[in-house]
């Protein structure tokens, strides 16, 4: 476990409630720092790239060019590494290596599997869950190591019941890492969203096939990057105490509430494999109500990854703790933390745009023009220059600041494929010193941070509360 990168945890809220208020919130940043290792001492990794070889992959040069984006994959895996190639159609089928296996890595498995890849073709139809368990199958012998895979379609998942998609789905949650990603305009949003989202992984549209070979090159970079798998993020809270809500916020709005493992006062959220980077968390506590004066923990966050071996237990990475502190200070009870109030706009801009797109597909101009005319006053609110430069090719905007808007009558699927996919992407911000006004969201500035609590050690000490 000498490899690991240094993890840390930085915790920012507003620690002080109003008499009898129960109700806690705080950003939970996670970061994994140190030098990337050299090859000969990187973690195990295992990498699957599955690629749609459906009839409809013939068309529009998608075939020949998921052929160029699955060699630069290839390319990109590093000596040592466990790898195979999957065809996707009504049933998948190993283009590399021979049998259900997975291949070491070198010079000589590269260029056969890049031959392989050449010769593959395009025929037969779209069942996403026989592909995704045969990757499951082929990761069976190396679960210490660190697995990923890339899945590739074009179309929409027809040749398999929705049951039997999300069995699979049960079936490989937790065994493995997929980012997900949609070639053209035919595919569907929510399907890929929704295996992505149950695979811990991401999910992107690319609607020009010439695309696909940065992408995957960039995926697959990332994932060699990664030196540890199954991490899980471990949340305490006091007796009579709940945990509301736990959100990924940064780099993708992901809710992980219903993903809780544990009993009692403890409870696990799993987070996924990772390498050098930093992703935000929002988490909601609900304490019962103190008087004032009172301080306690509210809450105590802690990182933890399996033993590397049976005779090992769980290794503690990180820890941090969320505060509360009840007082009649009304200026200290009614600001809100520069960053919960981002991230709770990010949170409903995600959601208002979603369903502002799901009522203009049903025909809703009223629901569909309040919830997007919304996405626009939020995309301002929170500077995502992204999302509010998607919502423009959607709605015109009369006013961008009360988020007055008239839908367009004429939308590229493309362009609504694209705000639809991107809603949840998110990127890291750094906000002013202090608080925020209760209802207002706080600026950004680059050059400053919130006030915060970090903890870069484990500790041994008990919660301290019952």
């Amino acid at each position: 476990m000498s490899d690991l990168p240094e993890f840390s945890i930085r915790v920012d809220q507003n620690p002080f409630l109003p008499a009898g208020g129960r109700e806690m919130h705080a950003i939970v940043t996670v970061e994994a720092s140190g030098a990337v290792p050299s090859a000969a001492s990187s973690a195990e990794a295992a990498e699957v790239i599955i690629i749609d070889s459906s009839g409809s992959m013939s068309y529009s040069g998608k075939m020949a060019a998921a052929k160029r984006a699955a060699k630069a994959a290839l390319n990109v895996l590093r000596d040592g590494v466990h790898f195979a190639v999957v065809a996707g159609a009504n049933q998948p089928r190993m283009i590399y290596p021979k049998g259900q296996r997975l291949a070491r890595a070198d010079a000589e498995t590269r260029r056969a599997a890049a031959s392989a890849v050449s010769r593959l073709d395009a025929a037969g139809g779209t069942a996403i869950g026989s592909w995704l368990r045969l990757a499951d199958r082929l990761f069976e012998e190396h679960r210490d190591a660190v697995r990923h895979a890339i899945l590739l379609t074009d179309g929409k998942n027809q040749h398999e019941s929705d049951a039997e998609l999300d069995a699979a789905l049960v079936r490989c949650s937790g065994s493995f890492g997929c980012d997900a990603r949609g070639v053209g305009t035919d595919w569907d949003v929510a399907e890929l969203r929704k295996i992505s989202s149950a695979l811990l992984g991401t999910f992107l549209d690319v609607p020009d096939p010439q695309d696909l070979e940065a992408d995957f090159r960039e995926m697959t970079a990332a994932a060699m990057g990664k030196r540890v798998a199954d991490v899980a993020l471990r949340v305490w809270t006091p007796r009579n105490a709940g945990l509301r809500f736990l959100k990924q916020m940064v780099p993708t709005v992901e809710d992980l509430t219903e993903r809780r493992s544990g009993d009692g006062q403890i409870g696990d959220y799993p987070i996924g494999a990772w390498g050098a980077e930093d992703r935000e968390y929002h988490l909601c506590v609900e304490i019962p109500a103190g008087d004032v004066g009172r301080q306690m923990r509210a809450a105590w966050v802690k990182l933890v990854v399996p033993g590397s071996g049976p005779d090992q237990g769980e290794r503690e990475l990180a820890a941090g703790n969320v505060l509360a502190e009840w007082t009649d200070d009304e200026g200290k009870s009614t600001r809100i933390n520069a960053r919960v109030a981002i991230h709770t706009g990010q949170s409903e801009l995600a959601e208002a745009i979603q369903e502002g797109l799901e009522a203009r597909r049903q025909g809703d101009e009223e629901r569909a023009t309040a919830r997007l005319g919304r996405a626009v006053a939020l995309a301002g609110e929170v500077g995502n220059e992204q999302m509010a430069g998607l919502l423009d090719r959607v709605v015109d905007v009369i006013d961008r600041e009360s988020g007055t808007v008239r839908l367009k009558r004429e939308v590229s699927k493309a362009d609504e494929m694209a705000l639809d996919t991107r809603s949840v992407r998110t990127k890291r911000t750094v906000h002013r010193t202090g608080e925020t006004p209760a209802g207002g969201i706080a600026a950004r500035d680059p050059d400053t941070r919130d006030p915060g609590t970090r903890a870069t050690r484990p500790t041994s000490q008990g919660p301290g509360e019952g």
